[in-house]
């Protein structure tokens, strides 16, 4: 077994890794689909979804509100402007299927909210600021 260490999102894991030669390793065959004669598929037209905004001005006694994880946005239930309560939620995150909502830090005053529904943030990602 070799050991390596691999870095994701900024966190470093010890990994072990079984080395097997081409002789022992089980041979096992790519699943085989029929080619079909067909029209060429229609390109895709979708718009890719845009990444948060790594770093925004906090105004003095703002608090940031950071993705605790990677996933995409599918909803955001308050606007720049409104009032917020320490607990509110502000957004639902999609993150492995499951839907989290993004809860207030702090309450106040929503100061700017750095994504829309769709955007992908990753993990420390600024979603929004709460002054």
């Amino acid at each position: 077994m070799r050991r390596f260490v691999v870095t994701v999102n900024g966190k470093r894991y010890d990994v072990g890794v079984e080395e097997v030669d081409a002789a022992s390793a089980p041979a096992v065959p790519a699943p085989v689909s029929p080619v079909k004669e067909s029209a060429p598929a229609p390109a895709e037209t979708a718009e890719e979804p845009k990444a948060a905004p790594v770093d925004t001005e906090i105004p003095e006694g703002g608090e940031k509100v950071e993705a605790p994880m990677p996933g995409t946005i599918l909803e955001v239930t308050v606007q720049k402007g409104d009032k917020v309560n320490k607990g509110d939620p502000i957004m639902v995150l999609e993150a492995m299927k499951l839907e989290n909502d993004i809860l207030a830090p702090t309450s106040g005053t929503v100061v700017s909210i750095n994504v829309s529904k769709g955007t992908v943030v990753n993990v420390g990602d600024v979603l929004a600021v709460i002054g």
